[in-house]
């Protein structure tokens, strides 16, 4: 893959990044904003470096300089890690959208680097957050065939002329309301989470996982079917892979006697039970 300028987004905020020895390196006065909202980000990076320096760590070798395109659509030279690095960097940075920001940057920070000698990298990465974290081994490995399912599906979208973001947004909540009666916004409120910081899935019990990606498998199935083109027709595809989720869930408590949809959330992990990774 030749090197190249990308954009990315974290919750509406663009981060600049460049493919570089064959990984993503993302601008870190870019990072800063994202996390902080810092009307002067590049003033908070350099006060971040001097307070770590009095602490005897040099943040300066977790960066390279490399060019970007800046404001003025020039390519200048400026603070960039990668995902590895970033990820200290971002322990240095007081922030509550910290957590959802690494997994997130574990996501993008492979994202489609088929040409590395070993593509299983990402996975691995974003394995070994949840690891650190506590889930238990059989949910990280639903989680992780739900991220690759839900990348399939928004390749499908972007190649039918669907916005990202917004409407991206909208299909999700179509599925989640056909599947489980509730959209992601009202789901999070039910398991009590924190809208902004906290990501719905990494809060579902198994077999939430579980329909979460029937629905999203079958949209994407029914998607290519109908050869659904623009934002009505994937809206409608969305709906319907929803729907046959919906049936198979509501069948499933019908012989269990008990419902999938669960208040339980992974909030309280025992910190104690914390795996240390060198």
């Amino acid at each position: 893959m030749e090197s190249h300028n990308a954009l990315v987004v974290f919750q509406d905020k663009k981060i600049r990044r460049i493919f570089h020895n064959n990984e993503w390196y993302f601008s870190v006065i870019d990072v800063v904003q994202a996390l902080t909202d810092s009307p002067n980000p590049r003033n908070y990076w350099n006060m971040t470096k001097i307070r770590e320096s009095e602490n005897g760590i040099e943040m300066y070798t977790y960066c390279v300089q490399l060019k970007l395109v800046a404001e003025d659509n020039k390519l200048r030279e400026t603070d960039c890690a990668n995902t590895k690095n970033m990820f200290r960097i971002i322990q240095s940075i007081s922030s509550p959208k910290a957590e959802p920001f690494k997994l997130w940057l574990a996501e993008v920070g492979y994202e489609r680097v088929q040409e590395i000698e070993n593509p299983e990298l990402g996975q691995n990465r974003i394995k070994e957050y949840y690891e650190i974290k506590g889930y238990p081994k059989e949910w990280i490995d639903k989680r992780l065939r739900g991220i690759a399912i839900r990348q399939e599906l928004t390749d499908e979208w972007k190649n039918r002329d669907v916005k990202e973001d917004v409407e991206f947004a909208i299909l999700t909540n179509e599925i989640s309301k056909a599947t489980f009666g509730k959209t992601v916004e009202e789901y999070k409120e039910f398991k009590g989470l924190n809208k902004k910081n906290q990501n719905l899935r990494d809060h579902m019990t198994d077999w939430e996982l579980i329909f979460t990606m029937f629905g999203e498998k079958a949209t994407t199935d029914i998607t290519k079917t109908r050869d659904a083109k623009g934002f009505e027709d994937n809206k409608q595809a969305a709906q319907k892979g929803g729907e046959i989720a919906n049936n198979a869930r509501k069948e499933l408590e019908s012989e269990t006697k008990k419902p999938v949809i669960s208040k339980e959330n992974f909030l309280n992990l025992d910190k104690k039970k914390l795996i240390k990774k060198k």
